[in-house]
């Protein structure tokens, strides 16, 4: 489990740091919200009813609307400005007989764990109050509302218990049950013999919820089973992440680079520099589409002709240069006769 508060408990001179922990969950199977046609999640758009915009969950504050209609808008700093306990302490008010808390005023439930290197304070305040059977009323705040709480003892550990304010819980008024006559007195004998037989001792790990367990094993049928109520969601994870890639060309050279530096070229000179960045061009050549990649490979065979002429160019030059080196070759043969 992980704690949701710290803070302490205060009573009379005596502290006790302690971690809060939420002491029940819910069990029940969470559904959302599909098109039925393609299994497609339902989304909400937080709309503003006078403008039509979409509204950010940061610009939305709370407002009270009155009995005419009229609308009070509060901020965070309204709410701010009114009593609260401390945010950090669990003040305790006074003891009272666990016998006089009605549970129905009981709410939700959280575990106190020491929260020191010495839980002597934590264990002393749990013996008195497992000792005189008493239960501490208690200020806690949780998530910036203040509540009545009852700090007793479940399983030698604390525990504290929201309660209901008085005026939350509602009166049991039934005009049915006025003037009904009193039950007869062997109407009353049958009853108790019948509670007689049904009575034990309560166990609640004896009681299952059949209705989730029943749930859950059409649910694994299904899904085992497959078929087309079964909606896969690896292609749309698959597709989102290939489009990613596409887009992202600074990522796709980033991870050319690391390649490169992974293949041995810790040093790069002139050489490797040059041959990184037809890495990089290949890489990113790769990422176009295949139109403008047809078009790009027209490009090099233009460029290779073009190379052509300067070559027959240079072998014409090479002849003429040759001829005339030969002629000059032979007259000066000419006058080496005449001269012998």
């Amino acid at each position: 489990m992980r704690s949701i508060w710290k803070g302490s408990i205060a009573f009379g001179l005596v502290n006790v740091p302690v971690k809060v922990y939420t002491a029940t969950e819910d069990h029940d199977i969470k559904f959302h919200q599909v098109h039925g046609k393609d299994g497609g999640r339902i989304k909400y758009d937080r709309k503003c009813s006078v403008c039509g915009e979409s509204v950010q969950f940061a610009d939305i504050d709370k407002a009270y609307e009155t009995p005419d209609g009229d609308r009070v808008i509060l901020t965070d700093q309204d709410f701010s400005s009114l009593p609260a306990a401390e945010k950090h302490e669990i003040p305790v008010l006074e003891f009272v007989p666990t016998d006089q808390i009605d549970p129905i005023l009981f709410d939700k439930s959280y575990y106190l764990e020491p929260d020191s290197t010495s839980p002597k304070a934590y264990v002393l305040l749990r013996e008195t109050l497992s000792t005189t059977d008493r239960t501490a009323l208690v200020h806690f705040t949780l998530r910036q509302k203040t509540r009545l709480a009852a700090l007793r003892v479940h399983d030698d550990v604390l525990m504290i218990q929201t309660l209901l304010w008085p005026d939350e819980v509602r009166a049991a008024e039934f005009s049915s049950l006025d003037d009904v006559t009193a039950p007869r007195p062997n109407e009353l004998k049958m009853a108790g013999a019948l509670v007689e037989s049904m009575s034990g001792d309560f166990d609640p790990s004896e009681y299952t919820d059949d209705y989730q367990i029943e749930l859950r094993k059409v649910l694994d049928e299904m899904i085992e089973n497959g078929g087309e109520k079964v909606v896969h969601a690896e292609a749309e994870d698959t597709d989102s992440g290939e489009d990613a890639e596409v887009v992202d060309l600074v990522a796709a050279l980033q991870r050319s680079v690391e390649a490169a530096g992974r293949s041995g070229r810790g040093r790069r000179g002139d050489t490797d520099s040059a041959s990184t960045k037809d890495e990089s061009e290949n890489e990113e050549s790769a990422t176009k589409a295949p139109a403008k990649k047809t078009a790009a490979t027209k490009a090099p065979a233009k460029k290779a002709a073009a190379k052509k002429a300067p070559a027959k160019k240079t072998a014409a030059k090479k002849a003429a240069a040759k001829k005339a080196g030969s002629g000059t070759s032979s007259k000066d043969e000419d006058q080496q006769r005449k001269g012998a």
